[in-house]
């Protein structure tokens, strides 16, 4: 089988993680913007426009299922990129986990970018699956950045920023972008509280990959039958190899230890 993702940047790693230790044999295809990103400046016209771009180029290579790992590409642009490529190419989207997060009970934190922050969808999903639960917004600007060019002061310095924003007692944090879960122990590190319960963070990765095998009718576990997984990187359309800040991070390792064609 093969599984495509999409995303700006490498987001997608950790769904593509997540999706390699359910299907080991699954070749996966990593389709993303460079020349395009950050995405969430740009208007929904715009954004979309790139979103289907990314999304045609991965499509191009005949997937299974495309997984639209990026939070800000999945409010504005997962009706279109249905639209597009449905029913032939399932389409998974990408929601913060608040509500996994809220069935825990609170306080709950809710880490996202900025433009996602206050925004009426994020509020539409707390007002469903939250209510009653303490929660609180808190923005991120410039980690998704930082995560990306794997710039360590910057890493450091905006998840310290958004930990002084998030409340000592919260129990549980939603990484509401996909580029925070490649960055989750650190941000573990910074919000923990000394004498307090383990905190509970809550990303998409997981829950996005199990739902593609299923719109594909696949079960987890690899074929034996099958050929040794390959790895195809699109950048821009361009096809190249992983790049070198993806290594930085463990789920970006994983994927090339495991992908011959690396």
């Amino acid at each position: 089988m093969k599984i495509a993702l999409m995303d700006s940047g490498i987001g997608l790693l950790a769904a593509a993680a997540a999706v390699r230790r359910l299907r080991p044999d699954a070749d996966l295809v990593l389709s993303s913007d460079p020349d395009g990103m950050p995405w969430g400046p740009r208007t929904t016209e715009d954004l979309t426009g790139r979103a289907v771009a990314v999304a045609e180029a991965a499509a191009a290579h005949r997937p299974d299922a495309l997984i639209v790992a990026c939070n800000t590409a999945s409010v504005h642009a997962l009706p279109t990129l249905r639209a597009r490529l449905e029913p032939d190419i399932p389409v998974i989207g990408t929601v913060p986990a608040i509500k996994p997060a809220a069935a825990g009970g609170g306080p709950v934190a809710i880490w996202a970018t900025p433009a996602t922050t206050g925004s009426p969808y994020q509020r539409g999903l707390i007002g469903e699956f939250a209510r009653g639960i303490e929660v609180t917004e808190v923005p991120c600007p410039g980690l998704a950045d930082a995560v990306q060019y794997a710039d360590e002061r910057a890493i450091d310095e905006t998840i310290a920023a958004a930990a002084a924003l998030t409340p000592r007692d919260v129990r549980a944090v939603v990484l509401g972008c996909t580029h925070y879960e490649l960055v989750a122990e650190r941000i573990r590190a910074a919000v923990q509280q000394p004498g307090l319960p383990p905190l509970v963070l809550h990303g998409s990765a997981g829950a996005v990959a199990a739902q593609a095998l299923r719109r594909t009718g696949a079960r987890p576990g690899a074929d034996p039958a099958a050929a040794a997984p390959g790895l195809t990187v699109l950048l821009s359309g361009r096809e190249e190899q992983l790049p070198r800040t993806a290594l930085t991070y463990a789920e970006g390792r994983m994927l090339a230890e495991t992908s011959p064609a690396l």
